[in-house]
């Protein structure tokens, strides 16, 4: 029999790694100095799992990469839920970094494929052109509660500086995927549907990496379109979306409200549903689920053609 991966659970604060595994630290600074340690000390062959905590996981995360140690980079609801599972109600940074270990070792973890310097960029583009665009709209929202004409302008002229930026960012995410020649591949690709234009392939590229090598049901459930059942017994509950990866979810509905006007294939799904008396909400999730089965599929399977 095949021996079981070491796992090693580290609970990331924006301070300090406080880690579970075999002849380590209990505790790491959080610092370039505290991740070179760590890397130093590192068991040979053991897996490094970490639960993703808005950047802080980051900068351990890409020095692990850079010398192609193994690391996988976990949903911390999915940890949680686990540990309640477990009847673990006690929550301190010892007892996730434990809980994380154990959590790996059930799930039986395959480390994260290491992205290139190309992928990554992207990936921080795309990042913060989200920050700027919901920053913009709550901007907008309080434009519409200001009376005083001062106020009102100077508000206005930060909604025209977010826009410029917006706009340059817009424009750094267009050369990246332009400067690597996997990503423009990508790119055009997912681009030949209708509905689907830069903004939506580079958040699909960037936030869902794995598109193009997963089966129908897992890219539904990664983009958070896939439908859950809610049955128990006689009782049949509605079913709905659950989970899933939030700022990919709403570039498909932008993407599909334009895709059921312009595309042939969507539209008439769509209005097929419809007329099958199905709410226009359900419907446009139903187009949706099939657009990103459809990209995927585009991905996986370079001589696709849509005219077939």
């Amino acid at each position: 029999m095949s021996q079981s991966p070491v796992y090693i659970g580290v609970d990331v604060s924006s301070d300090s790694l406080a880690v579970h595994g075999p002849d380590l630290d209990p505790v790491y600074l959080n610092t370039p100095e505290g991740v070179a340690k760590l890397i130093k000390a590192f068991p040979k062959d053991a897996h490094l799992v970490l639960e993703a905590t808005g950047g802080y996981e980051m900068p351990l995360v890409l020095a692990f990469h850079e010398r192609r140690l193994a690391v996988s980079v976990v949903n911390g609801r999915h940890v949680r839920d686990f540990a309640k599972a477990m009847g673990r109600l006690a929550k301190t940074d010892k007892v996730d970094a434990a809980t994380i270990a154990q959590f790996a070792l059930a799930k039986g973890l395959v480390p994260d494929p290491v992205p290139c310097a190309a992928q990554l960029r992207l990936a921080e583009l795309v990042a913060r052109r989200l920050q700027l665009v919901e920053l913009r709209l709550a901007e907008s929202n309080r434009l519409i509660h200001l009376h005083q004409a001062d106020l009102r302008a100077d508000l206005k002229r930060h909604l025209a500086f977010l826009d410029r930026a917006i706009a340059k960012i817009e424009r750094l995410v267009a050369q990246a995927i332009a400067a690597d020649s996997d990503l423009n591949a990508k790119c055009e690709r997912l681009r030949e549907v209708q509905g689907v234009g830069l903004i939506t392939a580079a958040t699909l590229l960037a936030l869902m990496p794995e598109l193009g090598s997963l089966c129908r049901a897992r890219a539904a459930s990664l983009a958070g379109v896939a439908p859950f059942a809610r049955d128990s017994g006689q009782f049949k509950g509605k079913r709905c979306i659950w989970g899933g990866r939030a700022a990919v979810r709403r570039v498909l509905y932008m993407a599909t409200l334009t895709a059921i006007v312009r595309n042939r294939i969507l539209r008439a799904f769509y209005l097929r549903l419809r007329k099958a008396g199905k709410p226009a909400k359900l419907a446009l999730t139903a187009v949706m689920r099939k657009l990103v089965s459809l990209l995927n599929h585009m991905l996986k399977n370079p001589n696709f053609s849509l005219a077939t």
